[in-house]
């Protein structure tokens, strides 16, 4: 098998200038600013923050205006900064440092653990290999596996260095399952819903999968031309991210790239395409992307929650369709979901099955 040339290697390699298969096309280029200076921005609309503290607080007014913040921020960005999520700073800690450690080792040693998309073997580590129409590659390296339910998991492939990882990864992932928990209640409440309904629907607690993929966006010599992750919205329920405090990520929002700030002991949280459509379009999954920069390794730390690929189908809930409101989205299991997004450049998830 041939290894497919990993973005490590070539950005270590001294290279002045990129390979163009990772120059993005011209429409794209005339909008990627410097990132640093793209945080520095206060003024323009910035993500949200929502402290979830109170999202399942025995106070009901303390927890009903909670759960109106979580609402706002869902229907009108789709992406938020949690904090007060409950998940301990010391944890959150050891997790960063495992990844950060798997990704310092040489690279013949991460070839160990390396994934082959060709015969289907998706976890474990990689790079993107072209499957867009333009051919065109992203500037990062990977590492992807599943972490939840502990029952699923393929530990022969996880990292055996550093010695933490199995065990800090499988601790946070138990604390994001439990958050997912809480935030699809406090969801389902905001929608007039009763409180279990869309974990139920996104596959309960048997059958919900927190799949996660570290992202490696090793340093570029020219950021402007790339990008570490192309635009994109999440197939997933919802998204949990945790990053290294280097900026990078940027939303579509109202037309324009905005960039995240890096806020200290947050996790940020995307809705995806399933919560969007289940909501019948109510809860949005914004439209993101990923810069890169000459001056630092960017991590980050993504835990898609997903449902099952073929067991449920996916449509607006029917409490949610009225005469005047009705779906959006045609009915379709994840697993055509999928299959829709990979073969289509456009966004739309509102397209019926067949076209």
């Amino acid at each position: 098998m041939v290894v497919p040339s990993r973005v490590e290697s070539l950005a270590t390699s001294g290279i002045q200038s990129i390979p163009k298969e990772y120059v993005r096309p011209q429409e794209e280029l005339t909008n990627i600013g410097d990132v640093f200076e793209e945080e520095k921005k206060v003024e323009g609309p910035q993500v949200p923050t929502i402290d979830i503290k109170d999202i399942a607080s025995e106070d009901k007014e303390v927890r009903a205006r909670a759960i109106e913040e979580l609402k706002k921020a869902s229907m009108e960005w789709g992406v938020m900064h949690l904090v007060n999520h409950g998940i301990p700073d010391d944890l959150i800690n050891r997790v960063r440092v495992a990844g950060e450690t798997f990704f310092q080792l040489p690279i013949v040693e991460k070839e160990k653990y390396a994934n082959d998309q060709v015969t289907g073997k998706i976890q474990g580590y990689g790079s993107k290999l072209a499957n867009n129409a333009s051919g065109q590659l992203e500037w990062e390296d990977y590492f992807f596996h599943l972490i939840y339910p502990e029952d699923k998991r393929d530990l022969s492939i996880w990292p055996k260095t550093p010695s933490d990882y199995i065990s800090a990864t499988s601790e946070y992932a138990k604390e994001l399952r439990s958050l997912a928990t809480k935030i699809l209640s406090a969801l389902s409440l905001a929608l007039g819903l009763e409180e279990g309904r869309l974990e139920k629907e996104v596959g309960g607690v048997e059958e919900l999968l927190l799949q996660m993929k570290i992202n490696y966006y090793p340093k570029c010599p020219q950021p402007e031309l790339a990008l570490g992750v192309e635009a994109h919205t999440d197939i997933s329920s919802l998204t949990f991210i945790l990053h290294n405090m280097v900026p990078g990520l940027q939303l579509f929002y109202e037309g324009k790239w905005v960039t995240a700030k890096c806020v200290p002991n947050s996790i940020i949280m995307h809705i995806g395409d399933t919560i969007e459509i289940l909501s019948n379009g109510k809860f949005k999954s914004i439209l993101h992307r990923g810069l890169v920069n000459k001056e630092k390794v960017r991590i980050s730390w993504a835990v898609f929650c997903e449902p099952p690929k073929e067991k449920i189908i996916l449509k607006p809930l029917p409490d949610l369709v009225t005469d005047t409101e009705p779906a959006q989205y045609p009915p379709r299991t994840f697993a055509q979901h999928i299959q829709y997004k990979l073969f289509r450049k456009t966004q739309d998830l509102h397209a019926p099955v067949s076209d």
